[in-house]
């Protein structure tokens, strides 16, 4: 096998775009859902802590920045093409990775869809006093907070259970991580196991 990595595009990553797919649908099928239910301001239920409020947003997430389209439209093509560069930085993209950047990519695209067509972005999930927002918003969030998780706490702890450089440092069947085990080391991807350079044969 070659030493170089074999980096996967994003594309060819079918649990990603998958991901990515579903929350683009389920995003602009709600918001199809909202506007040909609900009057513009219409709410439902009329009161209480958390309804269905039909309003558009020419900002971005939660209402900031308003009245600027045409530069977040930019923007996020920016942020789209920066999630791909993070996938492809990693030698091995970890599952919590792909989670993270499926569900930003499915969100981004989502509000990107309306801007272009709409001008607006459509939002309607409204809860407490918190602003109004949509299932693109909410994945992009929390596709952020996994991102925060990965590369501020996850790697610290990691980094410190790495396995050795010498021997078998990535796996020389998925080019996953090796980590050390009793007598040798076992890839965290795959699981299998290579023992000791040295070791009874």
């Amino acid at each position: 096998m070659s030493a170089e990595n074999p980096r996967t595009p994003i594309y060819k990553d079918f649990v990603l775009i998958q991901l990515a797919i579903i929350v683009f649908v389920i995003d602009q099928f709600s918001k199809l859902i909202v506007r040909d239910q609900l009057l513009f301001r219409e709410s439902f239920p009329d009161t209480g802590f958390f309804r269905f409020t039909h309003t558009f947003n020419t900002g971005s997430a939660f209402g900031i920045f308003q009245d600027q389209n045409t530069p977040l439209i930019l923007v996020s093509a920016i942020g789209i093409a920066i999630l791909v560069l993070i996938y492809r930085s990693q030698r091995v993209p970890t599952a919590l990775l792909r989670l993270s950047l499926g569900l930003q990519v499915g969100g981004a695209f989502g509000n990107l869809i309306d801007r272009v067509r709409l001008g607006h972005v459509t939002d309607f999930i409204d809860v407490g006093d918190w602003p109004i927002f949509n299932m693109a918003d909410a994945s992009i969030i929390t596709g952020l907070v996994i991102m925060a998780y990965i590369f501020l706490i996850a790697d610290q702890g990691g980094s410190k259970a790495s396995a050795p450089t010498s021997g078998y440092g990535w796996c020389p069947v998925c080019e996953g991580e090796m980590r050390t085990v009793a007598g040798g080391w076992r890839c965290s991807t795959c699981g299998v196991k290579e023992r000791l350079i040295g070791s009874a044969h």
